[in-house]
């Protein structure tokens, strides 16, 4: 039987996406067991993150500074937005240097189900950021799930008015896939193939 202390830890980590009771007792074990170089590290991380932790006020990214460093730096492509529905996807796509321009991020997919509607995603500075002039083409780089579709194609008609190329991933996107599960190489050809939305 573990401390009440222990126990709020264990608990804390097995909420987190793919671990479970078992798999969040093993990790508070290994923590316990190595402290120095694993749990006070990970706690110095937390408190750091925590402490200054803010979403960019211009594409929605999660970082340490607004604007973020992406949005900040100058090698970027500003003619080219791509529009992702969560930070992962952002991530995932950055992480792999796969994409040479802005993002921005939905903070979400249309879904009727979970109550989710367009007025809860970040649509109107989507549409405000594609009709200020500088940007030529927004890639939909949206999962091909049915709330990703559906949400690909009501911010393809909110931007019809802005007159820039609308495009979305092509091939190489499973059905009901999620971007931040593929691999580099299938990441790189949907990008690479993408193509008109309608």
């Amino acid at each position: 039987m573990a401390s009440p202390e222990i126990d709020a830890l264990t608990n804390a980590l097995a909420r987190l996406p793919g671990l479970g009771p078992r798999s969040a007792r093993r990790a508070v074990l290994h923590l316990i067991k190595r402290r120095e170089v694993a749990l006070f590290p990970l706690l110095e991380a937390l408190q750091a993150v925590a402490a200054n932790l803010v979403v960019c006020g211009v594409c929605g990214n999660v970082e340490t500074s607004d604007p973020c460093a992406i949005c900040r730096d100058p090698r970027r492509d500003p003619s080219l937005l791509c529009v992702v529905a969560d930070v992962a996807d952002l991530w995932a796509l950055d992480g792999r240097h796969l994409f040479s321009g802005r993002y921005h991020v939905l903070g979400g997919r249309l879904s009727a189900l979970d109550g989710v509607g367009p007025e809860d995603l970040a649509i109107p500075s989507l549409v405000a950021r594609a009709g200020d002039g500088a940007v030529k083409e927004v890639v939909l780089a949206l999962s091909a799930t049915m709330e990703g579709q559906a949400t690909m194609h009501y911010v393809a008609e909110a931007l019809a008015s802005t007159g820039v190329k609308v495009s979305q991933l092509a091939q190489g996107l499973p059905m009901g896939g999620e971007l931040d599960w593929l691999d580099e190489g299938t990441l790189a050809l949907a990008l690479n193939a993408r193509r008109p939305v309608g």
